[in-house]
């Protein structure tokens, strides 16, 4: 049937699992008897809130039966919340449960972000028989992946703290700058008045070991014989998983349909996906906000009702380009005419603050006269990320220029551009440093320097030195030798236009985005010891430190 239904919304319907727990949910359906196809969504954020209503509504009106479910342990479901530790057997179990009804006709598909992303991946790689798609928006990566530090980054406690009740709690009445402040790590959560199990017992696992990897799925992708929507936002905080999953699906699903009919949408966001057109200083146009709830009934249309609308005819990469201001369409990411550009560290030795002589050029260094860089790093004095100080999103398009006013901040520009330049896909930098503490860490920047400088964060990265060969192998460094960090500083689609300047920071801190590294090579998050280390940045012939730019010319 065309057109639009009549729905009915039966409200805490309950859902039993294999282990006898159930699940509460409120079920919008069409009015009129039949069996229609389910889209399952399942929160850890409460069911009945505004926005999830009016979701159950707008799919139903549309011919679906929507579940909106209560996560175990969470609103009116029974079972205690564990983070993740449940979310693959349980959402089998409700997408199952579901096409049994006699309001659903077997075909199921899920969707959500965020947290209800990264589980409907849980999910997905338990291979339930009657999920036909998904659309997952923001979804977090494995573990370590967008924190690579050993250590659930300090503003992980103000998630933890919001989700640690049945109801939402109320982030707003805590002074989370001094819970992030406080040392050591493990006991962080003191500094809320509440104890949080779920951390401290995080904290007691500090690289990937078995314990994380059973919450593990981007290296299953061969197991999701499934269709998938991608969404993300180029300033979303956990951005970098959807790119990721967008090719590890292309690459390594099972079938040739689910290879070819994957999508990924990138725009102007933050992880509120599709909001705003603004996001603090900077108005990415008109364009930025689209019709997103429109092209995600489509493509449920599509892959539950079976309507042929061409939405798999079109090309799978649809992103925003900032700066232009424009969306454009690919046919991979990364995008097939990248023209992979390093651009070189130099300077004469003070590369410190946006003052110094840090230059940033596409011509290798070609003497061994070039001077290494360096500055101090205290842990008591880290240098700050520019963000509120609750976990609903970390950082955004923000002016760096106060920051690097600081000396322990070193600033590589390039001369104001006589062209624009368009910078689209994945950002990585090949360092080469040292220090003389045990572990440590080095942080990238990359930025656009408008002409009245205004230095607007793109993205950026870390390492931590004793994670360089991988987050599960941890090994110390050794003080004053040199060292070939990369660092992964994530994805954007940007043009500097012509009068601007790129410009990358390093820095050996970005708090509280990351925990500070007390350099002193002790166990991570257990103790409050802390010594300043000596940091090292080095742009010669043998060490050629650069950032490596996805340049496109259209």
């Amino acid at each position: 049937m065309m057109g639009t239904y009549d729905i009915e919304i039966r409200r805490d319907v309950r859902i039993p699992l294999r282990d006898g727990v159930t699940l509460s949910a409120d079920l919008y359906r069409p009015a009129e008897a039949g069996r229609y196809p389910s889209i399952v969504v399942r929160t850890p954020y409460m069911k009945n809130t505004k926005a999830n209503h009016e979701n159950g509504c707008y799919y139903a009106r549309h011919g679906y039966a929507v579940l909106i479910v209560d996560v175990r342990g969470r609103g009116d479901s029974d079972g205690a919340f564990i983070p993740y530790r449940n979310e693959g057997d349980d959402g089998y179990d409700c997408i199952e449960w579901a096409a049994e009804q006699d309001w659903c006709d077997g075909n199921v598909g899920t969707m959500g972000g965020s947290y209800l992303g990264r589980i409907q991946w849980l999910t997905a790689i338990k291979q339930p028989p009657h999920l036909k798609t998904m659309i997952v928006s923001v979804t977090p990566s494995d573990p370590f992946v967008e924190w690579p530090t050993g250590t659930p980054t300090p503003m992980h406690v103000c998630w933890l703290y919001m989700t640690s009740g049945r109801i939402m709690q109320n982030i707003d009445v805590i002074d989370w700058e001094a819970v992030y402040k406080h040392l050591p790590l493990v006991t962080m959560d003191e500094k809320t008045g509440k104890r949080l199990p779920h951390w401290r017992e995080e904290l007691e696992h500090t690289h990937l070991d078995d314990w994380w990897k059973a919450i593990c799925y981007q290296n299953a992708f061969d197991k999701v014989d499934l269709p998938v929507l991608h969404i993300s936002g180029w300033y979303d905080d956990e951005q970098v998983g959807t790119p990721l999953n967008f090719i590890g699906m292309t690459k390594h699903a099972p079938s040739e349909r689910a290879r070819r009919n994957q999508k990924l949408i990138m725009g102007p966001w933050i992880h509120q996906i599709n909001t705003s057109t603004k996001i603090g200083a900077i108005d990415f146009g008109p364009d930025a906000v689209i019709d997103l709830k429109g092209y995600q009934l489509r493509w449920f249309n599509r892959w539950l009702k079976g309507e042929k609308n061409g939405i798999d005819a079109e090309k799978p990469v649809k992103i925003f380009v900032m700066g232009r201001n424009e969306w454009v369409e690919e046919e991979a990411w990364p995008l097939p005419n990248t023209k992979w550009t390093r651009f070189y560290l130099h300077s004469g030795g003070r590369a410190n603050s946006r003052f110094g002589d840090g230059v940033l050029s596409m011509h290798p260094p070609e003497t061994d006269e070039a001077e290494a860089d360096s500055y101090d790093y205290d842990p008591s004095d880290p240098v700050p990320f520019i963000t509120d100080m609750v976990s609903n999103q970390i950082g955004g398009a923000d002016d760096y220029s106060a920051i690097e006013r600081r000396d322990d901040v070193l600033v590589y520009s390039t001369p104001p551009l006589d062209a624009d330049v368009e910078v689209t896909g994945p950002v990585k930098m090949e360092l080469y440093a040292s220090s003389d503490a045990k572990d440590t860490d080095f942080m990238v920047k990359l930025l656009d320097v408008h002409p009245n400088g205004f230095a607007q964060r793109l993205t950026d990265g870390m390492v931590r030195a004793r994670f360089r060969n991988g987050m599960d192998r941890p090994e110390l460094i050794k003080p004053g030798v040199i060292y070939k960090f990369e660092i992964d500083c994530w994805n954007t689609s940007h043009v500097f236009k012509k009068g601007h300047r790129i410009r990358i920071e390093i820095a050996s801190s970005a708090f509280p985005k990351y925990d500070v590294n007390l350099n002193t090579g002790a166990p991570l998050g257990k103790t409050s010891e802390m010594i300043t280390a000596h940091q090292t940045v080095f742009h010669d012939p043998e060490h050629p430190s650069a950032i490596i730019l996805p340049i496109i010319e259209r």
